[in-house]
């Protein structure tokens, strides 16, 4: 019997993270959405691509979550999107109402799953599930550092012209502007960064790497899907297959980095028992107060929870 993946939220992240995990052949996938019709029509298409793309997947669209019991994993992205005229505190309240309800029915249907979690703030709303589900901490944590360095992968590529697959970096802290690329840690073919870039483009590229989200959506108009996508998709890769892969996070933080009762970015080691190890890094003294002044903004964030 084929494995089963859920993905909450049959939106642009949501359909392609379903879509990303159909190729990778290994398990069968479930979409649920509010909005009837919605997962129903793009399983349908999905799974209409298999005959093309050569996948034995099964796909299914449903409003319910009685087709996702029993998921070894659930993927949430369900979640509104920041409107023109909103705050951030507005943001906050009216996903933690929907990212808590969603929390509440992953656990009647799929007890035993591991929760990643995409909706933003995704810092804040990692804390939402933790506290809805009562799941341990390495069962509940957040899709947003793979999502960071694969931007900060891709300008480092561009700027000195070699190949992405030969780099190697690391973004920690919170899914925002504060983030923290790691350019001690930061290779590329094993060369040190700083030895193939200026100083002043690597912080160029830092900058951007900040505020990659913000970018995409001046100029869309709304979020990436297809980087958000396949990152949450290649942490359900990491754990679904057992592969112990050391990725970027949004872990549960209790005296890691001098970092105590918040969800941060870090590398964790991913398994099937979802995250079985937190990695700490050796951060020059830049790098330290980059992350502290993160976690002070991650804090005030998710002081607007209700609880």
């Amino acid at each position: 019997m084929r494995k089963k993946v859920t993905v909450v939220g049959a939106g642009n992240v949501g359909a392609t993270c379903v879509q990303e995990l159909a190729r990778r052949d290994y398990a069968d996938v479930v979409v649920v959405d509010i909005k009837e019709g919605l997962p129903q029509g793009k399983a349908l298409d999905i799974n209409q691509a298999a005959a093309v793309l050569g996948y034995e997947a099964n796909v299914t669209g449903s409003n319910s979550y009685e087709e996702s019991a029993g998921s070894e994993v659930v993927v949430i992205t369900a979640g509104l999107p920041r409107q023109p005229g909103m705050s951030r505190d507005d943001l906050v309240t009216t996903n933690e109402k929907i990212v808590g309800s969603v929390t509440q029915q992953v656990m009647n249907a799929s007890p035993d799953a591991i929760v990643i979690v995409v909706s933003n703030p995704l810092d804040a709303m990692c804390h939402v599930a933790k506290r809805v589900s009562g799941w341990p901490k390495e069962r509940v944590f957040g899709m947003a550092g793979i999502l960071d360095t694969a931007r900060f992968s891709a300008f480092i590529a561009w700027e000195t012209g070699m190949s992405i697959k030969d780099v190697t970096a690391m973004v920690l802290g919170g899914h925002g502007d504060q983030m923290v690329p790691v350019v001690s840690a930061t290779t590329v073919g094993g060369i040190p960064l700083r030895k193939l870039a200026s100083e002043d483009a690597i912080q160029a590229m830092v900058a951007r790497t900040a505020k990659g989200g913000g970018e995409l959506v001046n100029l869309l108009g709304t979020s990436a899907w297809y980087a958000p996508g396949a990152a949450a998709a290649q942490m359900v890769d990491a754990i679904v297959l057992d592969e112990k892969r050391i990725l970027p996070c949004t872990a549960y933080l209790e005296g890691e980095y001098g970092i105590d009762g918040l969800y941060m970015g870090v590398p964790v080691v991913l398994g099937a028992k979802g995250i079985e190890r937190i990695v700490e890094l050796d951060l020059d003294e830049d790098e330290q107060r980059a992350l502290k002044a993160s976690a002070d903004a991650v804090r005030d964030v998710v002081s607007v929870l209700s609880a």
